[in-house]
């Protein structure tokens, strides 16, 4: 018998792959830097930074939903070899781009103190003031960061992975050197870190669109100002993205539900819920970086209609899912105490915040790859509507119908918040095995 064949060899995988794990460490750092960062301020500023962080990661989801739409219909067209309708669908993926993220912030910006009002009802007066002073330069970064979001998900539809880590070295070194500078040098506080975050993603976003300019790229967007702007190629995008995103938004539009409940809780639970959100973000930098491979890899193979190879690098990407995520919390479960001390909280709180963060650190390692590596793989053969349906009602019935439950009827506080996450995590999990056990995705076209 040979040697079976496969789509892509052992290390094109690994050329794609671990760029984007790395990638994904520095992605999370920006956002720990400026947690940590902003703790010397107190409790106060780092919970205003969260809610911020909470509101912002519901419009970044709209961003990435659509990067994701325009890499799937990308990577199946390189799979298909239609390299000119990739090329076509590189440019208007950054039309929809910047169209959307300056709606965004034309419409957030003036409102923004009410939207903070409405979200998260009565919080204290020195948080509420963080939460402002933080928006503004974050929600300014909204363009920037939307057209680097895209460029980077056609980077990878090119299998060039090294090149967006290489990006994230460079905004990560602007933004913890301007949060240094802004909010210890200038005593800026939370804005400094803001500030810091906007500049990080200008530089990101400059650095990404003069490198896709390039003669020599696949998906090289010369005369971006000269289109073609097609509704066609727009249209397949958003069958993707659409559904990607509103399955985002509910994902998000709940976190938050669930983070105005823990606003009620007081700001020590506030504080507790971020640090332990932000530390325990470092056990999905494996999965997260196997997940973007993931839409290229499977979106490359079902563009090429091999479903054989689609089946194989399911298994074998969420095998490594479950193999680096052990990997990566066996390590933190044992650092928990040293690490969460670095975020300069009250000795109370900080014994409160280690149990959560290691239990969550074991859910991470059980149930989070079922949850939320799957569904890549759904998305990036086109069976996005299921994803949608799934998640939308496992969020709302269990995350938030749960979290209330456990913290307004069984008295369970800040705790009962993240067990209700873990049964939003199980059942997910398990919608999206029965889904791809089922073979029913052989159906979905994109292209």
């Amino acid at each position: 018998m040979g040697r079976i064949r496969h789509q892509f060899t052992p290390v094109e995988l690994a050329s794609l792959i671990i760029p984007l794990i790395a990638d994904s460490f520095l992605s999370i750092l920006i956002g720990m830097a400026d947690t940590i960062m902003v703790a010397r301020c107190g409790e106060a500023a780092v919970s205003g930074v969260s809610l911020v962080d909470t509101i912002s990661n519901l419009l970044i989801n709209v961003f990435a939903a659509f990067a994701t739409g325009g890499a799937v219909v990308v990577s199946q067209y390189i799979g298909h070899g239609e390299r000119e309708n990739a090329r076509n669908s590189a440019k208007n993926l950054i039309y929809i781009s910047v169209i959307i993220s300056v709606l965004m912030t034309l419409i957030i910006m003036p409102i923004r103190g009410r939207m903070i009002d409405f979200l998260f009802g009565s919080i204290e007066s020195d948080v509420k003031m963080y939460t402002d002073e933080y928006f503004v330069p974050i929600l300014l970064s909204y363009p920037f960061l939307a057209v680097y979001s895209g460029l980077t998900a056609l980077s990878r539809s090119e299998r060039r992975s090294f090149r967006t880590m290489m990006v994230s070295v460079l905004m990560n070194a602007m933004n913890i050197g301007g949060n240094a500078a802004l909010i210890y040098g200038a005593g800026l506080g939370p804005r400094g870190a803001g500030i810091a975050s906007l500049l990080s993603r200008v530089a990101g976003c400059c650095v990404m669109f003069c490198l896709m300019r390039s003669r020599t790229e696949e998906l090289n967007i010369r005369g971006i100002l000269h289109g073609p702007f097609s509704p066609y190629l727009i249209k397949r995008m958003l069958r993707i993205g659409i559904p990607s995103g509103l399955e985002g938004a509910a994902f998000h539009i709940g976190k938050i539900t669930v983070q105005s409940l823990t606003a009620s809780l007081g700001t020590s639970a506030i504080a507790i819920n971020a640090v332990t959100g932000n530390f325990n973000s470092y056990s999905n930098i494996p999965g997260n970086g196997l997940n973007l491979a993931m839409i290229t890899i499977i979106g490359q193979c079902r563009g090429n209609d091999n479903i054989k190879d689609v089946k194989h690098y399911t298994k074998l990407l969420l095998g490594l899912v479950f193999i680096s995520t052990a990997a990566m919390n066996l390590p933190l479960f044992a650092a928990a105490p040293a690490v969460i001390s670095f975020y300069g909280l009250e000795s109370s709180t900080l014994a409160a915040a280690i149990p959560i963060c290691r239990l969550c650190l074991v859910m991470c390692t059980l149930i989070w790859p079922l949850a939320f590596s799957l569904p890549n793989m759904l998305k990036a053969v086109g069976d996005v509507r299921y994803i949608l349906a799934a998640s939308f009602s496992s969020m709302w019935i269990f995350r938030v119908g749960f979290a209330y439950l456990f913290v307004r009827g069984f008295g369970m506080g800040i705790e009962g918040i993240w067990y209700a996450m873990y049964v939003d995590w199980t059942v997910r999990g398990i919608l999206n095995t029965v889904r791809v056990a089922s073979g029913r995705w052989q159906a979905k076209k994109v292209i």
